[in-house]
Parts: C-alpha cells; sequence; structure tokens
C-alpha cells in the first residue's frame, strides 16, 4: 500500500500541473471504487479552476473555491499526468482533463482507493477529523510522543502505525523507524523512556524525508505521476530482509506477525 512518502511524491508530481489550471471534463469509467464517486462529480468540477493541493496523511485534497476533492490511492492505485487523448487501460476509472494539455488519470487495479467530494471546512470531513497530528510537523514531538503511550500497552510498532496517534507511518517506514532507534517492535509502548521518545521522533521523521527524497518505495504497483519508480527499497535495512544479515551486526534478521502485518527486526540491535 503507498504509505506517506509514495503520497507526498505523488502530490509533487501532480501539483505543477494542476495548480492554477481549469477543469475541461471529468471522466468516469467506473465509479464503484472503495465508496461510489459522486455522480454530480462532472457537474461539480466542469470549468472549474483548481486552487491548491495539499496531502493530509495518506489522502491528497484538491482544493476548489465550492469545495475539495479528495483522493486515495487505496492498495494499488496510482496518479499519472498524461497527454490529452491518452487511450485508457484495463484499470483506468477515473480521469480529471484540464485546460492545459494533460489530464491526471487515476489507474487502480483493486479498486481500493477513492475518490470524494467535500463542501465546507475539509478538516471536517469524518475520513480526516480524527487523525492525528502530521510527522514532519512540529506537532509530532518528544513531549506529545511520550504522553501519548504513557497508558498504552500496545506494542509499540503497532502504535506507531495507528493514525489516531500520528499519520502515515505505515508498515515500512515503522519498520525501518525503530530499526534505526534501536526499539524492538513488540515493546509496550508504556516503557519507553523520554528520551527513547526523541530518538524515535527523530528517526521516524529522518525515514520518512530520506524516502520523499528517493521518491517512496516502489513495491508492487506503486508507480510515480510520471510513471518512474521510487528508490527508497535499496536502503532497508530490516522491512522484506527475513533470515538475511543485519547490516550492523550480522545477525539474522526476524519476522513476526503484528496486527496481521508482517514485522522485521534486528534482536542483537533493537532492545
Amino acid at each position: 500500500m503507498p504509505e506517506l512518502p509514495e503520497v507526498e511524491t505523488t502530490l509533487r508530481g501532480i501539483a505543477p500541473h494542476l495548480q492554477g489550471a481549469r477543469v475541461n471534463d471529468v471522466v468516469v469509467r467506473n465509479a464503484q471504487l472503495r465508496w461510489p464517486i459522486p455522480a454530480r462529480l462532472p457537474e461539480l468540477l466542469r470549468e472549474r479552476e483548481v486552487c491548491g493541493l495539499q496531502r493530509r496523511a495518506k489522502y491528497l485534497l484538491v482544493a476548489f473555491e465550492h469545495g475539495t476533492l479528495i483522493l486515495h490511492l487505496g492498495m494499488s492505485g496510482s496518479l499519472r499526468i498524461l497527454a490529452h487523448g491518452t487511450p485508457p487501460e484495463k484499470h483506468d476509472h477515473f480521469d480529471l482533463v484540464l485546460n492545459n494539455g494533460k489530464l491526471m488519470r487515476l489507474r487502480d487495479p483493486r479498486r481500493f482507493g477513492a475518490v470524494l467530494w467535500h463542501t465546507g471546512d475539509i478538516t471536517e470531513h469524518p475520513l480526516l477529523l480524527r487523525l492525528g497530528p502530521e510527522p514532519l510537523s512540529d506537532a509530532f514531538d518528544a513531549d506529545y510522543l511520550h504522553r501519548a503511550t504513557r497508558s498504552r500497552s500496545i506494542a509499540i510498532k503497532q502504535l506507531l502505525m495507528d493514525n489516531h496517534l500520528v499519520v502515515g507511518v505505515g508498515n515500512i517506514y515503522a519498520n525501518e523507524a525503530l530499526f534505526r532507534a534501536g526499539i524492538r517492535p513488540q515493546l509496550p509502548a508504556r516503557k519507553l523512556s523520554r528520551a527513547r521518545c526523541e530518538t524515535l521522533v527523530q528517526t521516524v521523521q529522518d525515514v520518512l524525508r530520506a524516502a520523499i527524497e528517493k521518491g517512496g518505495s516502489t513495491l508492487r504497483d506503486f508507480i510515480h505521476s510520471d510513471g518512474s519508480s521510487g528508490y527508497f527499497q535499496q536502503h532497508y535495512f530490516v522491512y522484506g530482509r527475513s533470515n538475511e544479515t543485519c547490516l550492523r551486526c550480522g545477525t539474522p534478521i526476524r519476522i513476526i506477525k503484528q496486527g496481521q502485518r508482517s514485522t522485521f527486526y534486528c534482536p542483537h540491535c533493537q532492545r
């Protein structure tokens, strides 16, 4: 599933083409995504100008004067910037046709993505209302993490992936951040000292920034808006490396299941 770095990379790829552009047309080939694409969306967006774009957690928000288009890539989705008239392929479900000769196309083989519309304050949309802070913002710091973990006995890796605590830290980057912090993923969250919270906040931010710089990770379906791949998977310390030797100490990397997700860690380096 695309995680925060992949969504941020997508935002940076599509923003120069959408910002200030006017929508000529909206093409819906298959409205049955995770939630149905609103039937009135073509009528709502034709001849309207894109006022701004931003990311909130793993949601891409395209702002218009009269509302916000909410996009989510789901498990297998990608957004491509293409020329007008580019023939659609089997899993190309949605096009935003622009007045600059380009179109933005959603490809989503598994159809777990979303194309939604919201009027009014976007922060009050049910999907965004109860989200935690952005991990790269000042709100996510050691004091916040220390306070939030005091009464939590859940394993720190599972808590780190809870969007109510902090958004966008998916499975890959939680594994990598915990390795860099030297924290065992099974450790109950309440046992983290403030000093270890400070280290973990820093490694989460370092890993996410490095992944964004490398264009995210390309695993299975994810590609950039220009069709290129991300390269951060070439820099993994633990993710996907079960039974391979730790790059720091040589101990075999272990794999366990936590919350139905695979967790990779070094039993020597992580305590």
